[in-house]
């Protein structure tokens, strides 16, 4: 699952080699310049439901890059969604700023 996590990741890494203040506009819906888990979550969540053609909330082996694996739920990819910004957010103030946002997880 952990793999899963970091496919769904790329996209967002790839875009990261942008400042990292234009990064954290990607994720900060409210403007008031920290990330909230919910924004975190909602953010990378996006990947998933683009992946889940049906729309049932799991992704199947056919719908996971690479055509194979094991299947995910939504619930199971966003726990780990926040299992990844608890790591992040190395202040533990319950945000992540632009420097936590574009650090590798810890751990």
């Amino acid at each position: 699952m952990r793999r899963l996590g970091l496919l769904f990741l790329l996209p967002a890494l790839v875009h990261a080699q942008s400042t990292p203040a234009e990064y954290l506009r990607l994720f900060d819906t409210d403007g008031d310049g920290r990330v909230s888990e919910a924004e975190y979550v909602a953010h990378l969540s996006e990947g998933f439901q683009r992946l889940d053609r049906n729309g049932d909330g799991v992704l199947e082996a056919d719908e996971l890059p690479g055509g194979h694996g094991k299947p995910i739920t939504l619930k199971q990819y966003q726990d780990n969604l926040r299992r990844q910004f608890h790591k992040l957010d190395r202040n533990h103030d319950g945000y992540l700023d632009a420097h936590e946002l574009t650090q590798p997880p810890q751990g």
